[in-house]
């Protein structure tokens, strides 16, 4: 039934221009639809044509402010009453994933709740990209699409072709995304031993693995405040590393970032177009941002027809 339903894609207010590479990849045009504010600043939105029977996708990227959160579930209820046939929120980031346990008395999982008012909304199914814990997708009770932004990035990879590659870890929790990318680029891995003392702020300790001579690339889901960032090149260049990139899905990039990373000894970051920057972050000489809408944009091609979506998922 879904195959031979209209394929309708629609973008909320969060990420236009990833809405229109998308929409250009699928050839078609992005759907019509309103999104302003009451005069109290309450958000409203409108549906601008028939939704009856069709598979709609949703993109939006959750991050920061909250209403772009809001604006994701106002849109999705707005065509569960509309009719839609299938509704799929393409969240290429999912905000709110970094509480996605209770790792402290008396705090949230946020990313449990932020899942539950998503699914609640009406949303059918999921496709993001890159969740900060893989296992947050089973606190979906619908089919979600887990994409990773790692092809993008090794094709990055290999036109920086770097000798004596080795892939690095910030921390243990990203081992086995390190792993991932260390066997593609038959590359050495390597792990910083971090101690976080409070959010936000981290201590790089030392690295296991050795680097010294060779040419280090850390992955990761998230460059927020780069104070992860900072300390892991410190620590690799106590090491001895060559030299320093960095490739990371999601450029959070708040606070300190922007000045953290220039005087950072780091040659560059790769980042992805997930989230929106802003022309001073897209200024900035050490960040190069690479599109994963064709990426995002095939997996909505294969969804919308039933098709296999696996070979994406590496």
């Amino acid at each position: 039934m879904i195959p031979f339903a209209e394929i309708k894609v629609f973008g909320g207010t969060a990420h236009p221009a990833l809405v229109k590479e998308i929409c250009d990849y699928l050839g078609v045009p992005p759907g019509s639809l309103q999104v302003d504010q009451f005069s109290d600043g309450e958000c409203h939105v409108q549906i601008l044509e028939n939704v009856r029977g069709a598979d709609v996708y949703v993109i939006q990227p959750t991050n920061p402010p909250a209403e772009n959160l809001l604006e994701l579930l106002l849109l999705v209820d707005a065509f569960k009453r509309s009719s839609a046939e299938r509704i799929t929120a393409v969240i290429p980031y999912f905000a709110y994933a970094r509480q996605e346990r209770k790792d402290k008395p008396r705090v949230p999982i946020s990313a449990k709740l932020v899942a539950d008012l998503i699914v609640a909304a009406g949303a059918d199914r999921v496709l993001t990209m890159d969740l900060h814990a893989p296992a947050i997708q089973g606190f979906f009770n619908v089919p979600v699409d887990h994409l990773y932004a790692m092809p993008v990035f090794i094709r990055q990879i290999e036109r920086w072709n770097l000798p004596d590659l080795t892939i690095v870890s910030p921390d243990a929790g990203g081992v086995e995304r390190a792993r991932m990318y260390a066997k593609r680029c038959k590359a050495e891995l390597a792990i910083i031993d971090k101690r976080r003392s409070a959010p936000n702020v981290a201590e790089s300790v030392q690295v296991i693995g050795d680097v010294e001579g060779r040419h280090c690339v850390i992955t990761d889901d998230i460059v927020d405040t780069a104070g992860t960032l900072s300390g892991a090149v410190k620590a690799l260049q106590a090491a001895g590393a060559a030299s320093v990139r960095g490739c990371f899905t999601h450029p959070v990039l708040s606070g300190q970032a922007i000045e953290r990373l220039m005087d950072s000894p780091i040659t560059g970051i790769a980042v992805t177009n997930t989230i929106p920057l802003d022309e001073t972050r897209r200024s900035c000489e050490k960040i190069e941002v690479l599109s994963v809408a064709p990426l995002l944009g095939e997996a909505i091609r294969r969804t919308h027809t039933n098709s296999s979506i696996s070979s994406l998922f590496v």
